[in-house]
């Protein structure tokens, strides 16, 4: 449905929360569509963003919260006055610095514009209740119901916290539900093609922020302060990219020659393609390959800000390189599509989107893709695959299967060509691959696993 121009940053965060919640649009293109409609700036839009995602992120546990002050269910409310309560009730459970007071006097006088007299009321009531009961909430036990308890304390679907109580234990669940519900770091990629790393951080220092070396990735940095990144002058003129640590990393464990041939099978929209020209100093040739001609435009963008020569660009299906393109690469990236569970705290929405299912329908293509690629590799050419996912599905039973069928494939040390190995990841790494955790390294979730033919 069209919606009217948000006269306020709630108003706007309300309109995102309605977009989502009751249309099933995604958070950051409702967000950009709202404000875009909007004639609203600066704190306002930082507001409204804050406002909107504390929300989505939310949506289970708020939902629960708020019908413990109702007679009936939730869904018997007008979507408005339901989306009205999302956005008072994130700010009186997730947001403390805003006062209550404020959370509800604003949340009311939105609901005299978007409801009715007995909706207004309603609405003040049970944001009342739920300001004075917020800190007794009757969560589940931790320890009769682990999974009930962390999937409503931390807002995440219960599935998955069952799946990740499995595979991590409890301490180390609560520990990334935890991370997922913060603010990821700003990590950046010093294009080391046009400057330098000591170079970069000088000059964003100079434009008012925060630097400091990123861990395990040399060309990378970490940034606080920076603003709204299209504005600054060194994003500008292609001085960096923006791209978490353990990206990065995905193009060291390949670490193409200069002068070699590339083949990046899912390169949209081009941070790593980006990134093998730099490490390959702008000398051989990438084919940065996609299925979709507008992601293909994004890649050149990309190439063109950066300065990079030596990528060219193909309309094509990961699946089909090996026949297309047979023999002729000495380096193959398959960064598969994935379920992209170790970034989910980077998408607000994403969480509710995820499916036990669809996480094994992915591991079924990424298969495909590898099989379908492979042939595209010279003997003794050398194979990165990564995935921006936590699921063994996705990442060493895929590899797993991968290898049982691809008998002139074998996993190879990954130790000489990562930067920096945390201390916990060396043995995986020495046979092979390696599993970047966002509770445990801080990074976003990534597998990296490098096979040679």
């Amino acid at each position: 449905m069209k919606l009217r121009p948000a006269a306020s940053a709630r108003e706007a965060a309300l309109q995102v929360i309605y977009r989502v919640t009751e249309e099933g649009a995604f958070a950051s293109l409702a967000l950009n569509e709202v404000l875009q409609a909007s004639n609203l700036e600066g704190r306002d839009r930082t507001l409204a963003t804050e406002l909107a995602y504390s929300a989505v992120k939310a949506w289970q546990t708020l939902d629960w919260a708020l019908s413990l002050f109702l007679k009936y269910p939730l869904a018997k409310l007008p979507p408005w006055i339901r989306c009205l309560l999302r956005l008072g009730g994130a700010q009186l459970m997730y947001l403390p610095r805003i006062p209550a007071r404020a959370a509800i006097y604003e949340t009311v006088e939105l609901a005299k514009k978007y409801g009715h007299r007995g909706t207004v009321g309603l609405v003040n009531g049970i944001l009342r209740n739920l300001e004075r009961r917020k800190e007794n909430l009757p969560y589940p036990e931790p320890g009769s119901d682990p999974a009930g308890y962390l999937s409503l304390r931390y807002y995440h679907p219960r599935w998955l916290v069952e799946k990740w109580l499995t595979q991590f234990g409890y301490e180390e669940t609560e520990a990334l539900c935890r991370v997922n519900n913060g603010p990821a770091p700003m990590a950046i990629r010093v294009n080391t093609l046009k400057t330098t790393v000591a170079g970069l951080t000088a000059r964003l220092q100079d434009e008012g922020a925060s630097v400091r070396p990123a861990p395990y990735a040399p060309e990378g940095l970490i940034v606080e302060g920076l603003g709204a990144v299209e504005a600054s002058p060194s994003f500008r003129e292609g001085l960096f990219y923006v791209q978490d640590e353990g990206s990065q990393l995905v193009g060291h464990a390949l670490k193409p020659e200069p002068g070699s041939f590339v083949i990046d099978a899912s390169a949209a929209p081009g941070g790593k393609t980006t990134h093998l020209a730099q490490l390959m100093a702008n000398r051989g040739t990438i084919l940065a390959c996609d299925v979709h001609p507008s992601r293909l435009e994004l890649i050149k963008e990309n190439c063109r800000r950066l300065g990079v020569t030596c990528v060219q660009t193909a309309l094509a299906d990961a699946r089909e390189l090996g026949k297309r393109y047979p023999g002729i690469a000495d380096y193959l990236l398959i960064d598969a599509p994935c379920s992209g569970l170790g970034v989910l705290r980077r998408r607000p929405d994403a969480r509710w989107r995820k499916e036990l299912a669809g996480i094994k329908e992915l591991a079924r293509l990424q298969l495909e893709i590898l099989q379908g690629a492979r042939r595209a590799l010279k003997p003794d050419g050398v194979l990165v695959y990564s995935t921006c996912s936590l699921a063994p599905e996705e990442n060493q039973e895929v590899i797993r299967q991968f290898l049982d069928q691809a008998r002139e494939f074998s996993l190879v040390t990954l130790k000489p060509w990562l930067p920096v190995v945390p201390s916990d990841l060396e043995a995986a790494a020495r046979q092979g691959w390696v599993q970047f955790l966002p509770q445990r390294h801080g990074t976003d979730g990534f597998f990296i696993a490098r096979l040679k033919r």
